[in-house]
């Protein structure tokens, strides 16, 4: 005789269905998501209809409904543009440098930081690294510039110390992004570090103990223990970045930005203000927007799905 006992142990799961009298029995968890459902809809949904002037020739004196249609010569004329490779491959490669490099780092420093025993110290040490993601973006580029300044700069006093001569690297097109993406990693890998440190801070530590029985080494509790159990927390956070290759920030890259390294420099983010601020074209801007909103958006599916067809970790 079939109960429903056996088909939850088929693995069927019975359908949930939320009750009116739940709902009035706890109105007040309820209600705290009023505040949250309302930002959503006035800051992140209502805005969304803006995005039509990507497809209308964009008058401010006439608005957005009364604006004529163009349908999709805007994004005919990016396509079309000298720019647009230039765009897509500073844009990509940037980010793609960034996560290369950058991913990595933060688990690193958290496995190193979690084999330091003394608690003062380890604190100690994540407490200086936490301290770059405070600063501004300004600062953070105030002190690149300084660090690397053919006069004052301590980068070139070391090379001039060893008998070279002194460059302008913020002038020079191929050092733009090794130094963008060398300043990022020291800027955010100690915060980033910190959803490692917890993962790690979250294994069985009975775990280590029957490893230590075993005879296994520090290395071998690393490997086959800490970042097997960090994986998976490393998958998500992945995922979350491959979303995200098409959007580098504007405003370090735009403070970075002069006429002499602007060929390596230039990105869609830096391209959007130009011409969607600066020069007026409003509906040009948001179509170059809307193109990179969609491949941001088309990327992260692309990996979850990735994701889910190689592994058991994904976002949905």
């Amino acid at each position: 005789m079939t109960t429903k006992a056996s088909l939850r142990g088929a693995g069927q799961r019975p359908n949930r269905v939320l009750k009116p009298r739940s709902v009035f029995k706890n109105y007040d968890l309820y209600l705290m998501l009023v505040p949250v459902i309302i930002y959503f809809i006035v800051f992140e949904y209502l805005p969304m209809y803006g995005i039509s002037i990507a497809f209308k020739n964009f008058s401010p004196r006439l608005g957005i409904w009364q604006s004529e249609w163009a349908g999709l010569r805007h994004f005919e004329r990016f396509f079309s543009s000298f720019r647009f490779e230039g765009l897509i491959w500073n844009t990509v490669s940037i980010s793609f440098l960034s996560l290369v490099f950058g991913f990595p780092i933060p688990i690193i420093f958290a496995l190193l930081v979690n084999e330091v025993h003394n608690k003062r110290s380890s604190k100690f040490i994540q407490t200086v690294s936490y301290m770059p993601h405070f600063l501004s973006t300004v600062v953070v580029v105030s002190i690149l510039l300084t660090f690397t300044s053919p006069s004052v700069g301590i980068v070139n006093r070391v090379i001039e110390f060893f008998g070279g001569d002194a460059q302008y690297f913020m002038a020079q097109p191929e050092w733009f992004k090794p130094l963008y993406v060398i300043s990022g990693i020291w800027q955010g890998y100690g915060w980033s570090s910190i959803i490692y440190s917890a993962a790690i801070a979250s294994i069985d530590a009975e775990q280590y103990e029957a490893a230590d029985v075993d005879g296994a080494t520090k290395l071998q509790k690393i490997l086959y223990i800490t970042i097997p159990s960090i994986i998976p927390t490393a998958m998500i956070l992945l995922i979350l970045q491959a979303g995200s290759v098409m959007s580098v920030g504007f405003e370090k890259v735009y403070l970075m930005q002069n006429d002499l390294n602007i060929s390596a420099s230039e990105v869609i983010s830096t391209y959007v203000y130009k011409v969607g601020l600066l020069s007026a074209d409003f509906s040009f801007s948001a179509a170059v927007g809307f193109f990179n909103s969609v491949i941001n958006f088309a990327l992260i599916v692309l990996v979850n799905w990735a994701a889910r067809r190689f592994g058991e970790m994904r976002l949905w």
